[in-house]
């Protein structure tokens, strides 16, 4: 597969590779050309870092958004539900590159990509953890059953019924999928379905190590 329009990102560190992924547009956002953003914010040292969007379409005219415009940003504190019902907050990942999903069974595009996350976690097993949780008001049941009815081996159905993870990031749509570092600093995230066991992920994930 490949993309029939990118759009060039002005970062420090440019994306060495064009990204071959299915897109499908986020439930609660509709779908459409999204013009490059950029904006350039002057750092301590006084150099100019740039940061913007990059609008994906795929071969099927469908848009998601890779935006680095919140890098450097620590992840919130707030807490969700283990699938046994226990207390997890992002904190609790730290030490190692951490790949969150927000997602809800609602959402279609979330559930077309969540085998590919899947399989993305079993893939960086070790490496950078991955993990999905649930958005659905109706806490862990929604997720569990989905879980077993597609066959998701390798997440726990983390749940959000209160969405504390939605209103912590300013009700963002899903599905997005956000990359934090080691220390829990945001690196970049994604608006919209991808396909994410695409060979071409895990070097967008190398630029949290």
């Amino acid at each position: 597969m490949r993309f029939f329009q990118t759009f060039l990102i002005a970062r420090p560190v440019m994306l060495p590779f064009m990204v071959s992924l299915l897109l499908i547009a986020g439930c609660d956002k509709p779908s459409g050309p999204q013009e490059q953003a950029e904006s350039a914010d002057r750092n301590r040292d006084g150099a100019i870092e740039a940061r913007g969007k990059i609008t994906l379409k795929s071969a099927n005219g469908m848009m998601a958004t890779l935006s680095y415009e919140y890098a450097g940003q620590p992840a919130p504190d707030d807490f969700f539900n283990g699938a046994d019902g226990r207390d997890v907050s992002l904190r609790d990942f730290a030490g190692r590159p951490l790949l969150v999903n927000i997602w809800a069974t609602w959402c279609v595009p979330c559930r077309v990509e969540m085998p590919t996350i899947d399989a993305l976690a079993k893939l960086e097993e070790g490496r950078i953890s991955v993990i999905a949780v649930n958005q659905d008001l109706q806490g862990a049941r929604p997720a569990m059953d989905f879980f077993r009815r597609i066959g998701i081996r390798n997440l726990e159905p983390y749940s959000d019924p209160d969405n504390a993870l939605s209103a912590a990031y300013d009700a963002i749509p899903l599905p997005t999928t956000i990359l934090y570092d080691s220390e829990g600093k945001e690196v970049w995230r994604v608006q919209g379905g991808f396909e994410w066991n695409d060979k071409e992920v895990s070097k967008l994930l190398r630029e949290a190590l």
